[in-house]
């Protein structure tokens, strides 16, 4: 990991110090992250409720520049202009550089008939199957490590090969076992627990991004 991603995560536990208890599995977070970037994997991320609303965060901060500019290199910026010379500088100057991430909440259409012909505890575990190949990520929000629909998804994520990371309360629940790492935020109450949650995935996309376009 470079230098500046590693004083990310330092700074993050600095700023809630709480946090050190799980400071080592937040380190690991990153890199199983890093890691499948670097070999050409994605983020999937599934969650309810808030934490719902966490995954459609985190694929914002993932799939256009967070804290750093991400311009796209020349030979992109080439092949846009080669093949549209009128609109090509245009094209490349408002394009950046993304790290591809899919919230599984989004999928109306699919979700909906999925819960209404097939099973709704299956519906984040249909569309790892659809989207995941071995090296992806999958991270699972859950404040108390038992939702059954991400539960679910984390299992058929782990049998094909998927890496897994879930964001929990302090007891990790059911998924705890599970998961390749489960960072266990330092609260019970759920509103507390979701508190931690939105600085971790913060530190965790900045030091990510960090080392990709730094």
């Amino acid at each position: 990991m470079k230098q500046k991603s590693e004083m990310i995560l330092a700074d993050l536990i600095q700023r809630y110090p709480p946090l050190k208890a799980c400071g080592e599995e937040i380190g690991r977070a990153c890199l199983l992250l890093i890691n499948s970037y670097q070999n050409g994997g994605k983020l999937l991320i599934c969650g309810n409720g808030g934490s719902a609303a966490d995954a459609d965060h985190i694929v914002g901060e993932m799939m256009k520049g967070f804290k750093l500019r991400r311009n796209l290199p020349q030979s992109q910026c080439d092949r846009l202009t080669d093949a549209f010379p009128e609109d090509g500088c245009y094209l490349a100057n408002h394009l950046q550089g993304a790290l591809p991430a899919i919230s599984l909440i989004g999928q109306t259409a699919l979700s909906s008939a999925f819960v209404n012909d097939v099973a709704a505890d299956m519906v984040f575990a249909q569309q790892v199957f659809g989207y995941g190949k071995p090296g992806d990520v999958l991270m699972g929000l859950s404040t108390s490590g038992n939702s059954k629909n991400v539960v679910n998804a984390v299992k058929v994520a782990k049998a094909f090969g998927l890496k897994t990371i879930s964001l929990t309360g302090i007891s990790g629940g059911a998924i705890k076992g599970l998961c390749d790492v489960t960072i266990q935020a330092p609260a019970t109450e759920t509103f507390q627990i979701q508190e931690y949650h939105l600085p971790v995935y913060h530190a965790l996309c900045a030091a990510t991004e960090a080392e990709f376009f730094d």
